[in-house]
Parts: C-alpha cells; structure tokens; sequence
C-alpha cells in the first residue's frame, strides 16, 4: 500500500531510461548475481548521466558511511523525493518475513528489492527461514526472482526498470542474490524476466529439467549425467521465477475461460513446454511449494523437487536430480525398475 503517496512524474520515466541507457553500456564478466548487482548499481553511480537519478538504501551498511541511506525513513520526510518518484535499488540481507514486510511498508511497497542472505551461512535453504518463499509467492505486491548467473541478475534488473518505472507497473521487483559464481553466460534477457528460457536439449527431448537460482548448476550437472550415464536425451530450461510463470499462466487461463469468443492466448510457460508429455522435473532451492505452483499448468506428468524434498541430513544435488529424472521415466515406461535400482547404488543413495 502506497502510504508514501509517492508520484510517478514524468522525471520518473527519464530517471529509469538514464539508469537503463548506464545499464546498457556496462559489459561485465560473467559473476555470480550478487556480484554482478553491486556491480552495476557502482556503474551507475559513476555515470555521471544517471548518478542523482536514483535512490540507493542499504541497510546492510555502516550507519556512519557517509551519503548513503540504511533505510527509507527519509523518504517519509521529503516533500520533494514524494512528489517525484526516481528507481529505487534497496539492498538488504533480510532472512525473515517480517522484516521484508517492514522494509517495503516503509517504501510503500516500490523499488528493486536485492537481498544476498543466501551468500551467508545458514542452516535454512537459501538463508531465509521457510516462510519468506511462502510470502514472496503469496504476495501480490511482489514479482519475485532467483537468478542463477550474473547475466540473468542484470537482465532481470533492467526488466525491472522497464516494467515498474517505464511502463508503470505498481508493486516491487524482488532478487534473491547467491554468491557462486556460474561460468555460464547465455541468457535470453527478456525470456529470463518473463520466467524461464531454454538453454540447451535434445530435438527430442525425453526429459526435461528445469531449474532456479544457484540449483540451476546441479541441474545442468544431472542433465550431463542423464545423457552420458544413462543415454537419455534432456531439455534443460532456467526458470528465474517461477512465481511469474504460474500468475501469468492462471491470468491467462482465467482469461480465456471469460473470453472463449476470442482466439485463446497463451502463456509464456505454455509457449515454452507447450502439450507435450515429455515428463518434467523442475528444481529449487525453496521448498518444493514454489515449483509445484507450475504443477496445474504442465500439460505432462511433473515432478517438483526442492529443499523439503528429501529427508534429513539429504542433500539436493545432482545425484537426486538425476534419480528422480528417471523415476519419471520410469513411470512412462522409458526405462525399467532395474535402472533405478542401479542409479541408487551408482550415485550412493540406497
């Protein structure tokens, strides 16, 4: 709720075309997407045509650093900062609802979320306590994503621009940021920011993998033992948000059972998989919650694995990726009980 009242001017609009055109001319090399977000809100404060043009909060810094902001209070008593909206970075290292909830209350439920508490120790999946997933999904306000390489990080950030301060869509854009670097640099920006893009596969895909964030490696990992271990040809797909695919593809649907007089739309998750029964395994770091919101929406059987998955003390690898991938062909007859059998003991999981 905008309890701010802060106006989108049309200073607004040429504040995030600046941050964007900043944005544009910075070439990075590949990082992980902490990195690579410190990175590029420097760069803009170095670029004499964009710096001024955004606001800044880190609540992770020194209170005693000079021209630097710790939260948003200041805000609140800005006549001038309320009257003319500029993008909004806000860096944070949040492990909990409650606090993700009070830092956006204070920004009026705006800007470009980044929290790096999965580059701490912790002895939650990702360094959030359970419920912070549950309340990214179930917010409204929020279009949350995982990026797995510093390409996706910096494509999401400038989608983020565009959607929220260009095309003036309300609400916040929110990034979980690890810390491990993926040699992978192959991004399709714009498919990344709707959700998900296809990296790598088979013509004739007989499974396929989908993966966020810093699981993505291990999928593309179980992707080369699927194929050199067991000869099975996969799809493999990076799915920064799956959030955005199940809301969009619900909208979607929603739509065309209200307008059947029209053509039928499609959404990006079914533009992407469409009708085939090829069997998909999608991954997380989060609960497997966030995968299964995919579930109704796959028109092929689908498994959801996430950081719940397994038992205690079970690691979600590429071991388990691989396994389950051929459980699930199993399942459609592909393989024989005799393969799972041989994979448990292969992999050190029986």
């Amino acid at each position: 709720m905008d309890t701010l009242h802060l106006q989108r001017t049309q200073h607004t609009g040429h504040a995030a075309a600046a941050c964007l055109r900043g944005l544009a001319q910075t070439a990075l090399e590949p990082g992980s997407p902490r990195r690579t977000a410190l990175s590029l809100v420097e760069t803009l404060r170095r670029n004499p045509q964009a710096n001024g043009q955004f606001w800044l909060i880190d609540d992770r810094a020194d209170p005693e650093q000079p021209g630097l902001a710790i939260s948003a209070w200041p805000l609140w008593f800005s006549d001038s900062a309320r009257n003319d909206e500029r993008p909004l970075f806000y860096f944070t290292r949040s492990a909990t609802s409650a606090h993700l909830e009070m830092l956006t209350a204070q920004t009026a439920d705006r800007g470009i979320i980044l929290n790096d508490i999965e580059s701490l120790p912790s002895r939650w999946a990702k360094g959030a306590h359970p419920w912070l997933p549950l309340w990214l999904a179930a917010n409204w306000h929020c279009l949350p994503f995982d990026p797995a390489n510093g390409a996706e990080a910096q494509a999401i950030m400038e989608g983020a621009l565009r959607e929220f301060y260009l095309e003036g869509r309300q609400g916040f854009c929110y990034l979980t940021l690890h810390d491990a670097v993926d040699d992978a640099s192959e991004c399709d920006p714009r498919a990344a920011y709707r959700g998900m893009y296809r990296l790598c596969g088979s013509v004739a895909p007989q499974v396929r993998l989908l993966g966020a964030g810093h699981m993505l490696q291990e999928v593309r990992a179980a992707a080369r033992q699927l194929e050199q271990d067991w000869g099975m040809a996969c799809e493999v797909w990076s799915c920064p948000s799956y959030t955005r695919l199940a809301r969009e593809a619900a909208a979607v649907l929603q739509w065309n059972r209200s307008h059947r007089q029209h053509a039928a739309r499609r959404s990006h998750l079914d533009e992407c998989l469409g009708s085939s029964g090829v069997p998909v395994v999608a991954v997380t770091g989060y609960d497997a919650f966030v995968v299964n919101q995919l579930a109704a929406h796959v028109d092929a059987p689908f498994t959801a694995l996430g950081s719940d998955t397994l038992a205690l003390g079970q690691d979600l690898g590429r071991h388990w990726i691989t396994f389950t991938a051929l459980q699930a062909l199993a399942r459609e007859g592909v393989v024989g009980p005799r393969v799972l059998s041989r994979a448990l003991r292969r992999y050190g999981l029986a």
